[in-house]
């Protein structure tokens, strides 16, 4: 019969045929077409042997032409086993083909008498195999025929060889006789057939009588009420017989079989008399019916799971037993989604007690699942380009230093992409002890250093050293990887450094953190101070002093500012001028009913803010922060009063000047060449900042990525690039770097001018703010908080990258996330 080892045995021929080695000596040997023809035969062959095997029960003609069949493929096996060992001999020889020939030629054996013996042998056997397909093979036919042409059996081998690709969902018959078997499909539509009947669900339908058949003379019929506790049967009115829903979608050829065998796939199970064996028919552990109820159970739980992870959610419960009212949200979610829905809480309450995919560890292995698939999607998307780090370090809640790495990059759209590759606990925070964890974490990921173009981190020392920081160590293994400090970070220690280093500013943010302490210093102050903006907000709506509308005269208060927080500064003098009159009142009332000491500093502080050198600096440093707050909003609304000498000259003038010293510290000659020659490639204002010069002086600083030849091809590019930009509709209004490289990507001039648009990339990928970094350091302390706070590293790092990166995890579907968690190691169920 056309059993498993029948087809194994095939395969290995044709896998044996195909190898390299194989036809490498066969094309020595002048063999390569009969080889080729012998491996065309077999797979046809091959291509029947399932509906051999189906029809060799009713038909003795197809019975025989297996038993031919299989002693000519055995004795092909025997052959070519025979063939594989000499070619394996000789494929320890070394050096190129021509050589290797000659030593055959010359070898010890008569080697060629022995090609030419096998040569016989291999055409002998194709042309027997030749003849058990196209000629005996004629008693074979689909429709049981006992006479059939050979140019139709021919075409009955090349249709059962051939996989059908075009088919339409919505023609797919519902009866299980009407059904093709899914193999018959093309292997790319598989998944898609199977959800669309694992969505119609099994074909169960209820008749008033069914038909009936005589078994020892007693009438017996189908009966509907076999369907409860069977969801899996289906039953055919075509042709009377019942079938198997599970083992049509699932069932493989490997797997062991099940009670009653193919019957409930392809012929149907009409034994009316034998109910038992619908019930035998399930199999064990590893059937298709396990296999099917264990797809629908795991793919529940990695939807509970996919759920709390896009919520930063935690998954266990003080007390998870049985009886317990609160089990955590992972259990009580799973309840939750089989109470809501009765196919999934059949699986689940059925599912053997040692595979229940509920216990901690089970659900680590899931996430853990998601968050590779994740970070796979990333890496994937980067497509082996050229990236940038962005890497920041913060402790978390249970006091462990966790360092955070984003990466930066330019995907193949031209889009600007940062996403966040992961987050590893440090030791040290030495640069030595980062470098070594940055490494490791790209080595993970198989990222190389090679293709990094750039650094981004804030202003510690071990970081930016240009001694021992770790931007020095980076450089010194990669030249083109270029660091530029977070202008975000620049912009904020600026201010601060203006802030501390001049007296009449120091003085003045001591009288605003002061006013911050005194009135936030208790509930009953800070319910004041908002009570008192309330009422004059009201009064200033009744007088028509201020507007009405949606999002206007938003409660606010009075928040301390933080030196690494950005813009804190800034919304602090923005609040204390919009509630300076209720700040005043406060204060006021603390001075008439507070204590002794509250008293005291009261009255000090309204002294103090009521003061023209303190209104005039709350102005000029409110003007000033929204120059270079990171939202670009600009306030210029100083006025000039008297003493015109010390406000313009010792105050303002002195404040500006330090400002720009601190900026022009903070960026060394080579970036600031760098940013210079970068923003030759803006595109605003039919490209005005154009410089060749300037952008070829840019490609030489990246030495690995433009060589000699490419500089000199650059320059004749650049001109007919400029040409082409200025003369070309679509790129007249464009706004950024960042929107010329989506538009050369979309109208493929990137495919046109290469060597500019590798500057352009080169450019973007440069990063410019830790935004991001900081961003995953709030995610950290929303999932690992004072309640989760002793989360393991590895389990933190996979709940962060599924709830950080959440729309690249949700772009996952939970087929891939399934198997990846089958394969993390041995499971006592299949899928």
């Amino acid at each position: 019969m056309a059993d498993a080892i029948l087809y194994g045995v095939a395969r290995t021929i044709i896998e044996r045929l195909g190898s390299s080695t194989f036809q490498e000596i066969g094309s020595i040997w002048g063999m390569k077409d009969e080889l080729e023809k012998m491996s065309n035969t077999v797979s046809a062959i091959q291509a029947v042997l399932e509906d051999a095997e189906e029809m060799q029960v009713n038909n003795r003609q197809v019975r025989d032409w297996l038993m031919k069949l299989r002693d000519a493929v055995f004795d092909a096996d025997d052959l070519l086993s025979e063939f594989f060992t000499h070619v394996l001999r000789q494929s320890v020889m070394g050096g190129t083909k021509m050589t290797r020939k000659v030593r055959i030629f010359f070898s010890s054996t008569n080697q060629l008498a022995f090609g030419l013996k096998m040569a016989h042998k291999i055409k002998a056997m194709r042309e027997r195999l030749n003849d058990i397909a196209s000629g005996d093979s004629r008693k074979f036919c689909q429709d049981s025929s006992p006479v059939q042409d050979s140019s139709h059996v021919q075409d009955s081998f090349s249709s059962s060889k051939r996989i059908r690709v075009d088919f339409s969902l919505e023609n797919l018959p519902s009866d299980p006789r009407l059904r093709q078997k899914i193999s018959s499909y093309h292997p790319n539509n598989h998944d898609e057939i199977r959800r669309h009947y694992l969505t119609k669900g099994p074909c169960q339908p209820v008749l008033d009588v069914f038909p009936v058949s005589y078994f020892s003379e007693k009438p017996r019929r189908f009966r509907s009420d076999w369907y409860r506790g069977r969801k899996w049967l289906e039953y055919s009115i075509e042709k009377d017989a019942a079938f198997c829903f599970y083992c049509y979608l699932f069932r493989r050829q490997d797997v062991g079989k099940q009670g009653g065998g193919e019957t409930f796939v392809t012929k149907g199970f009409k034994l009316w008399n034998q109910v038992a064996k619908l019930d035998s028919h399930v199999g064990g552990v590893n059937s298709a019916h396990s296999q099917a109820d264990y797809r629908v159970q795991l793919n529940a739980i990695v939807d509970c799971i996919r759920f709390l992870l896009c919520r930063g959610l935690a998954f266990r419960g003080h007390d998870e037993s049985q009886g317990s009212s609160d089990k955590g949200n992972f259990l009580e979610l799973v309840q939750f989604l089989g109470d809501h829905n009765e196919s999934n809480n059949e699986v689940l309450q059925t599912a053997p007690k040692n595979c229940k995919l509920t216990h901690p560890e089970i659900q680590k292995d899931i996430v853990n699942a998601i968050a590779s698939e994740t970070s796979k999607a990333i890496i994937k998307d980067l497509d082996n380009g050229f990236f940038s780090i962005l890497v920041d370090e913060s402790r978390d809640i249970s006091v462990k230093e966790q360092m955070s790495l984003v990466l930066h990059y330019v995907n193949k759209k031209g889009t600007i992409i940062e996403q966040f590759l992961g987050i590893v606990h440090v030791a040290s925070t030495t640069a030595l002890s980062l470098k070594c964890a940055i490494e490791c974490l790209l080595c993970e990921h198989n990222l190389s250093l090679s293709n990094l173009r750039g650094q981004g981190y804030d202003g510690a020392s071990n970081m930016q050293g240009d001694i021992n920081g770790l931007k020095t160590l980076i450089l010194k293994e990669n030249k083109s990887t270029f660091y530029v400090h977070c202008f975000a970070h620049q912009l904020q220690l600026t201010l601060v450094a203006v802030a501390k280093n001049h007296i009449n500013i120091a003085e003045f943010f001591y009288v605003v953190s002061t006013l911050v302490t005194v009135l936030g210093g208790s509930c009953k102050r800070r319910d004041a101070l908002r009570d008192t903006q309330f009422v004059k907000i009201k009064e200033d709506l009744e007088n028509g002093v201020r507007r009405s509308g949606q999002g206007l005269n938003q409660e606010t208060n009075l928040k301390r500012p933080g030196d690494t927080r950005w813009g804190s500064y800034y919304g602090t003098i923005l609040n204390l001028i919009l509630m300076f009159s209720a700040v005043v009142d406060v204060l006021e009332i603390i001075e008439e009913d507070g204590l002794f000491d509250q008293k005291v500093e009261a009255r000090s502080i309204i002294r103090s803010i009521l003061s023209f050198e303190f209104v005039f600096a709350l102005h000029l440093m409110k003007n000033i922060f929204g120059i270079t707050n990171e939202f670009g909003r600009s306030r210029r609304n100083t006025q000039q009063k008297t003493n015109l000498h010390h406000y313009r000259i010792e105050l303002f003038y002195t404040v500006i000047d330090m400002q720009l010293q601190e900026l022009n510290n903070s960026f060394s000659e080579a970036n600031t060449d760098l940013l210079l020659c970068m923003a030759c490639l803006n595109p605003s204002n039919s490209f005005v900042a154009f410089d060749k010069e300037k952008l070829i002086r840019l490609a030489k600083f990246y030495p690995s990525d433009f060589l000699g030849t490419d500089i000199l091809a650059l320059d004749s590019q650049l001109q007919n690039y400029i040409f082409d930009m200025r003369s070309n509709d679509f790129f007249l209004e464009l706004q950024g770097v960042s929107e010329l490289a989506e538009k050369l990507v979309s109208t493929r001039k990137h495919e046109t001018y290469p060597l500019v648009y590798l500057l352009v990339k080169l450019a973007l990928t440069l990063p410019v703010a830790t935004a991001t970094v900081e961003r995953s350091f709030s995610a950290m302390k929303y999932i690992k908080n004072e309640l989760r706070n002793r989360m393991g590293d590895r389990w933190m790092n996979d709940c962060l990258m599924v709830y950080i990166e959440k729309d690249v995890a949700c772009s996952i579907d939970n087929e891939t996330i399934m198997q990846r968690f089958q394969n993390m190691k041995t499971r006592r169920r299949q899928l």
